[in-house]
This record gives structure tokens, C-alpha cells and sequence, in this order.
């Protein structure tokens, strides 16, 4: 399956049109048309219906696979470059909201390093992980929530290498005079009729909470898509819904109470693929 006719179908379903597809990717709308109908010759399958347009069955099942296969080839493509291309004089790191970013270190190899230009973009776990592996970020600070044995949940972005930064205790964030606020531990499971903030670039995403618990539920009260993480801090204060984060991020508004089962941590890790020189020198800054 030729890439850019995997392009063309993604912007398709993506947009729901034809012409919006044709006016995004520079493409006359008789070009997109023609891609379609090649792909769909390839694999055999009518992908898309035209009048409404949207995806058949086949192509619902080719559109999962067609993120994963395009961030593999941007991936690699990336990972050359950083082995071929001259050494940069910049170094793009990128940070989660709740990763907790050693600010002194980061600064103190600035300082080391006058020549090189260094700039810290603040975003949601996919879009860091997804950003280093397509050389957008040299590096990558991810946090989540996970049994102190697994990985972090990250996109199936090729060769890129992860380093514990930090690991913190994982506790349910709720308002200071929440009925439950004084307990000393709570089973997440038991919290599966609760109301749950829905900010997954912050906060644990409710589909990890309730994998996590092994159990339905976790509705989601307000949704908050952003990546400011004091507002989502004010918002679990002011009664939005339950969060779980790490305890260093409370405020004086918040009770944390950890979770007694599962067992949980909150982990930041750095992820990377190949460094240059400055961007080496980072990674052992921000490393245990």
C-alpha cells in the first residue's frame, strides 16, 4: 500500500469530503478521487461510500492501521536524519503537563552550552511521544499512571529509547471537604460510580482508569482537552470530578488519598531516539 495513497484516505475519512481532502493536501478533487479508487483496487475493498462519505467496514478496519503505519515511516525517517543531518545547534525538548521538568537542571545546561538554543514546548502525552519520533522533539518527559512493573502506555512510534526520570506515589485528587477526603486508602475499584474528570493531556485518561481498576464505570464529569495543568487542578477543586494524579501536584485545595489497590505509581520517563550532543547532554541531566 503506497503511502501517500494512505495520506489521501486518512484526510478523507478525517474531513468526510472529497474536496476538503483535495484543498488540504494541494490534490485537484479528481486526484483524490483517482487515489481512492487505486487503494481501493489494492487492497480489494471499497473503503469509503461516496454520497454520504464514510467508511465501510473494510475501511473503518484500514484506518486503524493507518496511523500507526504512517507515524512508523516518519518515525524512520526521522531516525536517518538524526544520524545523517549535520548537528543542530538547537535542542527541542518536550514535557507533559504533571511530568515535573527539573527546572534547575535544565537551565544550568543552557548556561553550559551558550551556542545552543534550547526550548521546552509543554503538550499531551501522545503528541511528545509522537513528536520525538518524528524529530519534531529531541526529547520527550511523558507521566502516567502505571503498576510500578509496566511501561507507560506510549504510540507504537519504532526505535525510541525510554528512561525512568522519576517515580511518585499515585493518589486520587479530590476538594478538601469531599466526603472521602480523609480517608487513608481507597480501592479504585470502589470508585467506579464516581464522577471522574475528563482530561486525559492532564489527568489518568478514564479508559486507563477503568483498565487499570478492571472494572466499568468512571463516567466522565466535565471534559477539560487542554494542557494547562493548574486549571485542571482548579477544576477537581471546585467539585468538575475525581482525578488520579501524583502527589507532588496538589494544591492547598486538593486531599490526595493513595490508592491501596492496585498498586500504583505516577512515572515520568525521557524518551529519545538518537542524541546529538546537547541534546546527551539533557538526558544525563534530567536522568536519576
Amino acid at each position: 500500500m503506497d503511502p501517500h495513497l494512505l495520506r489521501t484516505f486518512a484526510a478523507v475519512a478525517r474531513l468526510g469530503s472529497f474536496s476538503a481532502a483535495a484543498d488540504e493536501l494541494g490534490y485537484t478533487q479528481s486526484a483524490v478521487s483517482q487515489q481512492i479508487a487505486a487503494l481501493e483496487q489494492d487492497v480489494g475493498a471499497v473503503l469509503l461510500r461516496r454520497r454520504p462519505v464514510g467508511l465501510t467496514d473494510a475501511g473503518a478496519r484500514l484506518l486503524e492501521h493507518t496511523g500507526p503505519i504512517l507515524l512508523r515511516l516518519a518515525a524512520a525517517r526521522a531516525d536517518v536524519a538524526r544520524l545523517s543531518g549535520p548537528p543542530p545547534a538547537a535542542v527541542v525538548l518536550g514535557a507533559t503537563p504533571l511530568s515535573g521538568v527539573d527546572t534547575v537542571a535544565l537551565v544550568g545546561v543552557q548556561r553550559a552550552m551558550p551556542r545552543v538554543t534550547f526550548t521546552l514546548r509543554v503538550a499531551g502525552r501522545d503528541a511528545v511521544a509522537t513528536g520525538v519520533a518524528v524529530g519534531e522533539l529531541d526529547l520527550g518527559l511523558v507521566d502516567g499512571v502505571t503498576a510500578p512493573s509496566d511501561p507507560l502506555p506510549l504510540p507504537d512510534a519504532g526505535q525510541l529509547s525510554t528512561v525512568v526520570v522519576a517515580e511518585r506515589p499515585a493518589v486520587v485528587a479530590l476538594p478538601a471537604g469531599h466526603p472521602l477526603a480523609s480517608r487513608r486508602g481507597l480501592r479504585l475499584a470502589d470508585l467506579a460510580d464516581a464522577v471522574w474528570l475528563d482530561a486525559p493531556q492532564v489527568a489518568t485518561p478514564l479508559d486507563q482508569l477503568r483498565a487499570l481498576a478492571r472494572a466499568e464505570g468512571f463516567r466522565g464529569g466535565m471534559a477539560y482537552p487542554g494542557t494547562d495543568a493548574a486549571l485542571c487542578l482548579g477544576l477537581i477543586a471546585a467539585g468538575a470530578g475525581l482525578a488520579l494524579l501524583p502527589g507532588t501536584a496538589l494544591t492547598p485545595d486538593l486531599r490526595g488519598v493513595p490508592v491501596t489497590e492496585p498498586r500504583l505509581i505516577h512515572r515520568t520517563d525521557l524518551v529519545h531516539g538518537s542524541l546529538t550532543a546537547p541534546a546527551a547532554a539533557v538526558r544525563a541531566a534530567l536522568s536519576l
